[in-house]
């Protein structure tokens, strides 16, 4: 018999996530999504109801790629789109906010009430500014996704500094980034593992959910430069095995743009989750 990784068989009760990455303003965004979804990007609240409805997705990731204009200060705009969304689906709703640590803090307190009475995911919190994201997490009882940079003991750092700010162990996601497949993946891969592998040995500060993204997929060179006539399948086949490959190495949930990726990962799901003898 083969001595395949302890994650390549995945739990038919309790299978890995896939999450929709969606976003408010397209302008900020790949213009391949633009391109291929015209009618869908448009409007987030559709797009996320094409999501659960149509493209089977689990989870819905919403970019608040608006906070990126210049003096954004559209505050009562930003509640505007969740309740859209909150109204659109019944997934459960991961929302990202600002880059900018300047607004941070108003940005995560109106997504915060906006999922107010719900069990939103914020993010991302990390070292450097995690206590605006933390607060608002706290206030409303959401929880939020802690972000470090391809680096085992920094996601515990990251997860112990969280802890500190009054955030329990259940409301922390960890994130310890993701390159595309192809462009240091191969560390992202062997950090994923190495988390995984920590919390089965006892490690409580490593011991939560992992989720990964991997938004650089859809800008590599190889979609780049592909054909045009080819470049959205080229786009699909390397998001598909950079989000597979995040499985594998032990991610709890995997979020991607595309919606036929949303269905490859599905079948690969079913087929990894049930291996024939053959496979063993």
């Amino acid at each position: 018999m083969v001595d395949l990784p302890i994650f390549l068989f995945f739990s038919e009760k309790n299978p890995p996530r896939i999450a929709l990455e969606i976003c408010d303003d397209i302008a900020f965004w790949p213009g391949l999504l633009k391109d291929n979804l015209p009618d869908i990007t448009a409007d987030v609240s559709e797009w996320a109801k094409k999501g659960e409805m149509e493209w089977g997705a689990d989870l819905i990731r919403v970019y608040l790629t608006s906070t990126k204009k210049k003096h954004f200060s559209d505050f009562p705009g930003i509640k505007k789109v969740i309740d859209e969304i909150l109204s659109g689906t019944t997934l459960p709703l991961i929302i990202e906010g600002s880059d900018s640590p300047e607004i941070d803090s108003d940005v995560f307190l109106n997504c915060g009430e906006a999922g107010s009475g719900e069990r939103l995911l914020l993010g991302t919190a990390e070292a450097d500014r995690y206590r605006s994201v933390a607060a608002a997490a706290i206030a409303y009882n959401h929880a939020v996704i802690a972000q470090s940079p391809i680096d085992i003991n920094l996601a515990k750092q990251l997860n112990i500094l969280l802890r500190e700010t009054g955030m329990p162990d259940n409301s922390i996601i960890i994130d310890s980034y993701t390159g595309a497949l192809g462009y240091g993946f191969e560390y992202s891969y062997s950090t994923i593992e190495r988390i995984r592998y920590a919390a089965l040995k006892g490690d409580d500060d490593l011991a939560m959910p992992i989720i990964s993204s991997a938004p650089d997929t859809l800008g590599v060179r190889e979609v780049r430069e592909s054909p045009p006539e080819t470049k959205y399948e080229t786009a699909i086949q390397w998001e598909f095995g950079t989000a597979l490959s995040s499985l594998v190495a032990g991610a709890s949930i995997v979020c991607v743009r595309l919606p036929e990726t949303i269905k490859l990962l599905k079948t690969a799901i079913i087929d990894l989750s049930s291996p024939s003898v053959e496979d063993i």
